[in-house]
């Protein structure tokens, strides 16, 4: 009985490796849907009100609504629960990793710095090497941020594999070898990504390739609902690498989102209020001493509240200095990475996976030599005086967290500044350049030579094929220079309260705001991380300045590198020139191509081979006998009728749609999450069904948005953005009114008595049509145009 359950877990193992896709395969489909002819696809957020559709709402009974509507709570919850839990292993993996690292490095140097430096990059390369090879080997779309894409898909795009399930086990696993193993990235980019795939996967009831999946849970059935659940995943993420819900939840709606509403405000509320509880349980349980070397790092929390208490007029200008700096730093930062990402995917990386993995080995092995090496070259300085500084223990001892590392130093009372940066991990460092009363325990020369060194690993390193956040990065590197700033405002404002890491702070959060370009939802998380909320003026001073200047010479980094992806992200506002335009301009190059309500079978496949169009308009022979638009033929909603088959019919005429509902339920058109499902090429057809027939009027969506010829361009666009629409018709001008609706005619109430509404709602009908009744002379004028938006 034993050995034939241990044979059929070897044979399961066997099936599902030898499901997973190959390296070369996800690669090439990642770089020709991105790179290639087909390009990203849209996503359906609009709603196809069929006849399918509607048949299944008018099912739905009340119960049904009150469970659909417990299940998105029910999804919230837990959404932030694994989102809790995937952030605690990060951090537990990293900071052990990472504590395992720096104290054998630290006894080992005790007898042999050579032996000590190579044990130290040897456990950086393993570290990262596993990293670039889950990403490479096992899921492509895991490398990177994936703020980028996920922005893009709640903008309506469809990146191919960045929802998928190994997506999220290489993102998990890909940022404890890349962060542990000492490259100069984050995890907290990452952690949005991972989210995100949470909420996607929950939105499907898990992955069905892996066998992952669960009946019980009620896939949510449109890209509407899913993208909602995948905002609520980025708020998670971000709530549980910063420990700051507010700000997860500002991040959402300032950031990655493109269509808000309160209901969603209120939902991510509690995902992110959620977050934060799981993970204060999983570290005051980790306070008993139970996660290994997981102490007061990991989460990042820079308590400075004991720190400068008050500031003088006289501060806000080297505070401004501050701001500008960020904003060059910042916009010379997403330049740079811009041209290094950009030629290193257009030479380096098409030479194949091998060159890849040996790319950041190398930049591993330099990030280790320059970590190693640079502290020797300092030297040490003497321990402050303990009876002034009773609170600071100084040197470190070895393999702890904290301030004044001794590295290299011959004598006990000793401590090596930069050392202190560098062996440490990133959380730690922060905390130790943020450390409050804490003066001239770095010297100008340690902290400059710091930030030339990181800022350039940070550039070099940022796109190569591994998971990277520049959050911690960022705040690294704005802390740096903010402190050098406080050095000086210290020495040469002598009479002030000046505190050193106060200007570390905003130093943060002026690179931040000059690279990302975000103000609000920065602003809350760098007070949430301080826990010093007298500083929140000082914080929105450098963003707004920092952001300011970044935007006089390029977009934020998210921006730049959505557009490198090949992800078209529609911004907030339309171009200046679409003011001057109006829609019909905008198609005027396009060929439209349509079909009948009923068409023949092998149309429907020479259209479909011979176009990439998405969606089809559908006319049919009005009383007068002229061509009216009846509603829009979704590409994959045809192709699951020709795979079907059952809708198939002899007669060219049009039959009872009543007869549909038979034959097909709402959920038959729901599309795979982050796939490309069905392709007509792997429909098989015979001759005789190709000459057989389609209606198609009980399938498509009858009630398209529409927008007439002459409407500003700029309109159109507010409109395609702040709705979400994957499609838009352009029509002559109407010339005929059959009712106007105002505010009054939606403010009713719903009765119990179905009657009484439908009645309220006939009698308003009947008296716009009794006001338009002179218009009834009029034509309806012929279609003349379409604009269709892949």
């Amino acid at each position: 009985m034993l050995s034939n359950h241990f044979q059929n877990g070897i044979e399961t193992a066997k099936l599902v490796w030898s499901r997973l896709p190959s390296s070369d395969d996800v690669t090439e489909e990642l770089e020709s849907r991105m790179n290639g002819g087909g390009g990203a696809e849209s996503l359906d957020y609009e709603v196809v009100e069929n006849y399918v559709y509607r048949e299944a709402q008018a099912k739905r009974s009340k119960l049904y609504n009150w469970y659909y509507a417990m299940l998105k709570w029910l999804f919230a919850l837990l959404i932030g629960v694994g989102t809790a839990l995937a952030a605690v292993f990060i951090n537990l993996a990293v900071e052990n990793f990472s504590g395992w690292k720096y104290a054998a490095t630290f006894s080992i140097i005790q007898h042999s710095y050579f032996l000590g430096f190579l044990v130290y990059a040897l456990f950086n390369l393993v570290l990262v090497l596993s990293s670039v090879y889950i990403v490479t080997q096992f899921a492509p779309a895991a490398a990177g941020s994936g703020i980028p894409e996920i922005k893009g898909y709640l903008n309506g795009v469809d990146t191919p594999g960045i929802l998928l399930f190994r997506t999220l086990i290489g993102k998990i696993f890909g940022s404890i070898g890349s962060v542990g193993g000492g490259l100069a990235l984050g995890k907290e980019g990452p952690l949005v990504h991972t989210g995100a795939c949470i909420a996607s996967l929950l939105a499907q009831g898990g992955s069905t390739k892996y066998h992952l999946s669960s009946s019980w849970l009620h896939p949510f059935e449109s890209d509407r609902e899913r993208r909602d659940l995948v905002t609520c995943g980025c708020a998670a993420g971000v709530a549980a690498a910063f420990r700051a819900p507010v700000g997860g939840v500002l991040f959402a709606l300032e950031e990655v989102t493109s269509w808000w509403r309160s209901q969603l405000m209120w939902r991510v509320f509690f995902t992110s209020a959620i977050v934060a509880v799981a993970v204060r349980t999983a570290m005051t349980w980790c306070k008993s001493g139970k996660c290994g070397h997981f102490g007061s790092g990991g989460f990042i929390i820079w308590d400075i509240s004991g720190g400068q208490e008050d500031y003088s007029f006289q501060e806000l200008l080297p505070m401004a200095i501050i701001g500008i700096i960020g904003g060059l730093f910042g916009a010379l930062f997403n330049q740079l990475t811009l041209y290094i990402t950009s030629w290193r995917r257009s030479y380096l990386h098409k030479k194949g996976t091998n060159v890849k993995m040996i790319e950041v080995l190398v930049i591993s092995l330099v990030t280790s030599i320059i970590s190693f090496g640079l502290p020797l070259l300092r030297k040490c300085s003497p321990c402050p005086n303990s009876a002034i500084n009773p609170d600071i223990d100084c040197p470190r001892p070895p393999g702890n967290d904290g301030n004044f590392v001794n590295f290299f130093c011959k004598a006990d009372k000793e401590y090596n500044d930069l050392a202190t940066i560098f062996f440490n991990t990133q959380d730690d460092a922060i905390r130790n350049l943020f450390s409050a009363k804490t003066f001239q325990e770095y010297s100008a020369q340690s902290l400059l030579t710091f930030l030339i060194m990181f800022y350039s690993l940070a550039v070099v390193t940022f796109g190569t094929a591994v998971p990277a956040g520049q959050f911690v990065p960022g705040i690294m590197i704005g802390s740096t220079y903010g402190r050098l700033v406080g050095m000086f405002v210290v020495k040469y404002y002598m009479k002030l309260n000046v505190d050193e890491g106060t200007y570390a702070l905003l130093g943060a959060a002026s690179f931040l705001g000059g690279s990302m370009r975000m103000t609000v939802s920065l602003c809350v998380i760098m007070v949430e991380i301080t826990n010093n909320l007298k500083l929140l003026p000082l914080i929105m001073l450098v963003l707004l300045i920092s952001k300011a200047v970044g935007d006089f010479f390029n977009e934020g980094l998210y921006e730049e590198q959505a557009r490198l992806r090949g992800i078209p992200l529609l911004e907030t506002r339309p171009k200046q020139c679409m003011r001057s335009m109006i829609a019909k301009e905008a198609c005027q190059s396009q060929k439209i191509v349509y079909f009948p309500r009923v068409v023949k079978v092998a149309e429907v496949v020479f259209v479909l081979r011979s176009t990439k169009h998405n969606g089809f308009p559908v006319v049919d022979r009005g009383s007068g006998g002229q061509e009216l638009v009846i509603g829009l033929m979704l590409r994959s909603h045809l192709l699951i009728l020709l795979n079907s088959k059952i809708d198939f019919q002899n007669s060219p005429f049009p039959g009872d749609p009543r007869t549909v509902t038979s034959r097909h339920t709402f959920s038959d058109f729901v599309k795979p999450v982050s796939s490309q499902g069905l392709s007509i090429d792997n429909i098989n057809l015979t001759d005789d069904e190709k000459e057989m027939y389609l209606d198609l009027a009980p399938f498509l969506n009858p009630c398209p948005y529409v927008v007439p010829e002459d409407m500003s361009l700029a309109k159109v666009y507010n409109l395609f953005r702040q709705l979400g629409l994957r499609h838009i018709f352009v029509v002559p001008r109407p010339s005929r009114v059959i009712g106007m609706i105002t505010r009054k005619d939606l403010l009713f109430e719903e009765n119990e008595n179905s009657t009484a509404m439908e009645l309220q709602t006939s009698v308003r009908a009947q008296a716009h049509r009794r006001s338009t009744r002179r218009y009834d002379h009029l034509d309806r004028p012929l279609l003349n145009n379409l604009l269709i938006r892949e």
